[in-house]
């Protein structure tokens, strides 16, 4: 049976990967370090008529991916989507950071993503079809302070992405780069006044409409898909390039963004 792996799928953009797969038809095989991956397997299950399994495991560790995949293989399950969805957002300076937590967002926004796409993207170029979807961010494109770990293992997940979309085409395997600014996730610790302007303004979206553009680009063969297109590629660039340093601190510290 053929399955759709994502990560990170205990909530936010992750759960609403497998809705959306399961709408479609894929069985799901979801994973997370959180417990609550097991209670949304019993929703999905009881929503969607496919087969759900979920695990519990902590994709921040350098062999979490062959552990992943070597549990794939005893359970038989035949993975034809990878949606590489795990990670975590940190708004703290590079040098203030534990060397346990550098190592952490590493792993997980670079070698686990890497790794997934190395054993699974064998298996699907035997087949001669399979698609993954690795979950970038518009901070890989701007240099802004506090964001340098996150920025810049995204910065190499984007273009990981788009080399390997040259690579793998020819053999069957789609590899699309979804590239989201604010999601409306909770996770950025965004104020709710800032939120709520942000989603009339549309430079902040919901996480359901986000993940029906990737699976939908993805499906489709496209390389690249940005959410929301305007704001990322001309407003943030703007602010990047024209307002000062101190002044975007201030505007951080609002919650803006």
């Amino acid at each position: 049976m053929k399955y759709a792996l994502i990560t990170g799928a205990s909530s936010g953009c992750g759960y609403e990967y497998a809705r959306i797969l399961a709408q479609k038809g894929y069985n799901l095989f979801i994973v997370s370090n959180e417990e609550a991956i097991h209670d949304k397997a019993q929703i999905l299950r009881k929503d969607y008529t496919v087969e759900v399994c979920s695990l519990v495991m902590d994709l921040g560790r350098q062999e979490s991916a062959k552990e992943l995949f070597e549990y794939c293989m005893d359970k038989q399950l035949e993975i034809e989507v990878l949606i590489n969805n795990a990670g975590v957002y940190h708004d703290r300076d590079f040098m203030d950071d534990s060397e346990a937590f550098n190592l952490l967002i590493m792993n997980l926004h670079m070698i686990t993503p890497a790794m997934l796409i190395y054993y699974f993207g064998q298996e699907m170029a035997k087949r001669g079809k399979g698609y993954v979807l690795n979950m970038c961010s518009v901070t890989a494109d701007i240099a802004v302070q506090r964001l340098g770990s996150y920025g810049s293992t995204k910065a190499f997940l984007r273009n990981f992405s788009r080399s390997l979309y040259v690579e793998m085409k020819d053999k069957g395997v789609i590899i699309t780069d979804m590239t989201p600014g604010a999601i409306n996730t909770g996770l950025y610790n965004i104020k709710p006044w800032a939120t709520k302007l942000g989603l009339i303004l549309g430079y902040i979206v919901q996480p359901d409409y986000l993940a029906r553009r990737g699976v939908n680009a993805m499906l489709r063969g496209r390389a690249k898909v940005s959410v929301p297109f305007v704001w990322n590629y001309l407003l943030i660039w703007l602010v990047v390039l024209f307002v000062p340093t101190c002044l975007l601190r201030l505007i951080r510290k609002t919650g803006l963004f």
